[in-house]
């Protein structure tokens, strides 16, 4: 790839909404230009008005900020009458993805949460989100992505979705076996929402990279050159960056990892590999 034409890809830090410090280091990345896309969880406990309008501040024009949809625990829904739940909130990841893969679900009610959720986000940033995307990757399970791809088509019209297949899934191995599983389901999951959303004529980004082990941590910057790896143009990256609170441990187990992927996007190596990989974030 030529300097002249470098590659643009989508680098979306999630989970925007899930505890103050997250958000924090969020807003701070934007601000200093290395992140270009947040996701914006609307049933999370630190989305309020405040942390609004101070991700607004910090995106201006050139972050790209979207709804990052939720229906696993330990979040609860904004519908009165979402089913299934444990406890009042949503099922935990791995019930969901039973129950999806053998068609328990009512579409019509995993509808009327997204579109609920996609209604909580125009109502906080007077806007329609630039784009949809799901915690945990929801949006491509069985029955739920009909229902997905339907409330973005009717609640967020002109906006992006997000699927989660690699370009070129063969084009080099991923060194923890659990990254390669999940990576493998990820594009399988991906190859039929792909086909839905061209059908419904929603547009979706070409490839997709950012998985990987959680609990095994690792030098990020590492992961960052294999993400980079046959990355095509337009391509997203999925990150985690953030500061660790009370909160976010209540909440999510995934914590100082995302203290390790905030040290790296702001520090020198990332703007290294991106000129040394011809890439920009657009």
């Amino acid at each position: 790839m030529s300097a002249a034409s470098p590659r643009r890809i989508w680098l979306c830090a999630d989970d925007y909404g899930i505890s103050a410090s997250v958000n924090r280091g969020i807003r701070e990345l934007i601000a200093r230009r290395r992140l270009n896309a947040t996701s914006v969880m609307v049933v999370g406990p630190a989305i309020g008005a405040d942390e609004v309008s101070a991700l607004q501040a910090a995106a201006d024009s050139h972050c790209a900020v979207g709804l990052h949809a939720v229906l696993t625990a330990p979040f609860h829904p904004l519908t009165m009458h979402f089913k299934p739940l444990a406890d009042g909130r949503f099922l935990p990841l791995p019930k969901l993805l039973r129950a999806s893969l053998s068609r328990r679900l009512d579409r019509e009610i995993i509808g009327a949460e997204l579109g609920a959720q996609i209604a909580r986000f125009i109502a906080l940033f007077g806007r329609a989100p630039d784009y949809l995307d799901g915690h945990q990757h929801v949006q491509l399970f069985p029955q739920v992505r009909d229902a997905f791809l339907d409330a973005a088509r009717s609640g967020a019209p002109g906006a992006w979705v997000r699927q989660c297949g690699r370009a070129q899934p063969f084009r080099h191995g991923l060194s923890a076996p659990k990254t390669q599983l999940k990576a493998l389901l990820l594009d399988a999951l991906s190859r039929q929402f792909r086909r839905k959303a061209t059908r419904a004529g929603v547009a979706f980004n070409p490839g997709f990279a950012g998985a990987y082990d959680f609990s095994q941590g690792g030098e990020f910057g590492a992961l960052m050159r294999g993400f980079l790896d046959g990355l095509p143009d337009g391509g997203l990256i999925m990150c985690h960056p953030g500061f660790v609170d009370d909160t976010l441990r209540e909440l999510d187990p995934l914590t100082d990892q995302r203290e390790r992927e905030y040290a790296y996007l702001a520090g020198d190596g990332f703007p290294a590999l991106l000129a040394a990989t011809a890439t920009e974030l657009r």
